[in-house]
């Protein structure tokens, strides 16, 4: 940001925390600037409790809205700080830029101390549904910190491009890492391969964080660095697809860490560069002060090699959703990622995908993840998403939506081959369905609802 752009927004930010904590009423119309949306100049309501960053939930339309307006009614919030573009997916009408300063200036007693310590609640990606809200505790020592910092080394000081939505986990992560470290923080309000490089470049950035999706894009731009070399790219909020790495390194250097995690566990493992040139498609290893255990279904410790649940501890802990009757599996202090995967004999971790994304095809039980990274290591293949569908049959079968390389060719019967290949009979993909691109979110996870329905 410019230093006009930083002094607007410290501006901002006053009156924002003035607004929200003086109770004001009888403002109404629209802003263009600041898009606050603020229930007690909105009627009867009553005054809400929290304060929100609008993320972006999904495309357009009335269902979006719906879903906002539950998020926003779930988490009770008083106060809304929303871009002009996502206008449409608040509805509620927000106050004008003049009602808000004149709002602001309205003398009153300085804001009290709150009775009760903060909590962020960031959104779970929302790729099965609404998203929930997960709360986190105050952070009360540096042990999160310390457990990235164990493996990704961020340097005190230096410049931070955070590509990561900043609504994210990942994405607030590296904003608060950032600061912590007395580093500069760049932002661009659009991801663009090109205009990455070129920022790279111009504030000789150090640290990228960014989501996997990203960092594939930027490898198809079949450009490299400008002349500056960050040191560190660090990816997070869905699955690095594992020839993608080494690809990656050999263009832009051994710079490239891959952190697992979910919204609710915060971190689980981290890949560094030498973990992903000798194995690729891992998940890493636990940093320091994390417990990472592979158990089966009784609660008991598998040998390394061995499918199991995915459990970890660490000292971001998680107090729960903000939605009543939604839980979380727990077991003995540890939380559950709902993943299966397994270590192995060097304690890097292997993802097999998620436990409720097995499906059972006339009597055998089938996980995409594998059939996924047979279709990819494919060079005509650009990405895929292997998935359940409902079979009369069989109760279940596999369908693999596939988006091909620009010029590629391959076929229905070229992409069963790969799987046939390497993988037994009930795990080729009955369906094959070929695509421009696949549905994400804006962490780069696949939304496997928004996929093209089958007869």
């Amino acid at each position: 940001m410019t230093g006009r752009e930083q002094g607007d927004v410290g501006v901002r930010s006053r009156r924002l925390l003035r607004l929200a904590d003086g109770g004001l009423q009888g403002a109404r119309g629209a802003v263009d600037a600041l898009g606050v949306r603020h229930p007690d100049l909105h009627g009867p309501e009553g005054r809400e409790r929290g304060l929100a960053q609008r993320p972006q939930v999904g495309g357009g339309g009335v269902g979006h809205v719906e879903r906002e307006d539950q998020i926003a009614d779930e988490l009770d919030l008083h106060t809304i700080v929303t871009d002009e573009e996502f206008r449409d997916l608040v509805d509620r009408d927000p106050i004008t830029e003049a009602e808000f300063d004149a709002l602001a200036a309205t003398p009153g007693p300085a804001p009290a101390r709150p009775g009760r310590e903060g909590r962020m609640i960031v959104l779970t990606s929302g790729t099965t549904g609404t998203p929930k809200g997960a709360r986190r505790p105050p952070i009360s020592n540096l042990g999160p910190a310390a457990a990235i910092l164990s493996v990704i080394p961020m340097r005190a000081g230096e410049p931070v491009l955070v590509a990561a939505p900043l609504f994210h986990t990942w994405g607030n992560a590296g904003l608060l890492l950032t600061l912590l470290q007395g580093g500069t923080v760049v932002l661009r309000r659009r991801f663009d391969p090109a205009e990455l490089l070129d920022t790279v470049e111009e504030q000789r950035v150090d640290t990228i964080v960014a989501v996997p999706v990203m960092a594939q894009r930027l490898f198809e731009s079949g450009v490299g660095w400008r002349g500056h070399r960050p040191r560190i790219v660090a990816v997070s909020g869905s699955a690095l697809p594992s020839g993608l790495a080494g690809e990656f390194m050999d263009r832009f250097g051994d710079c490239l860490y891959n952190l697992y995690g979910s919204t609710e566990v915060s971190w689980v493992s981290i890949a560094a560069p030498r973990d992903l040139r000798e194995s690729p498609g891992t998940a890493g290893r636990a940093p320091a002060g994390t417990v990472l255990r592979i158990l089966d279904d009784d609660g008991r410790a598998v040998p390394p090699g061995t499918d199991g649940r995915v459990f970890v501890g660490n000292d971001m802990p998680f107090e729960g959703y903000t939605r009543p009757g939604t839980e979380i599996e727990t077991h003995d202090g540890l939380i559950g990622t709902g993943d299966l995967g397994h270590l192995d004999d060097a304690g890097r971790l292997h993802l097999t995908g998620r436990g409720d994304d097995m499906i059972v095809s006339g009597g055998e039980n089938v996980h995409p993840g594998p059939v996924e990274d047979l279709i990819a290591a494919d060079d005509a293949v650009r990405e895929v998403a292997v998935v359940g569908v409902p079979d009369e049959r069989f109760g279940q079968r596999l369908a693999a939506y596939v988006v091909l390389r620009p010029g590629a060719s391959l076929d229905e019967d070229g992409v069963r081959d790969l799987v046939r290949a390497k993988a037994a009979r009930f795990a080729v993909p009955r369906d094959v369905v070929f695509l421009d691109e696949l549905p994400r979110n804006q962490t780069g996870k696949v939304v496997s609802r928004e996929l093209p329905t089958l007869d």
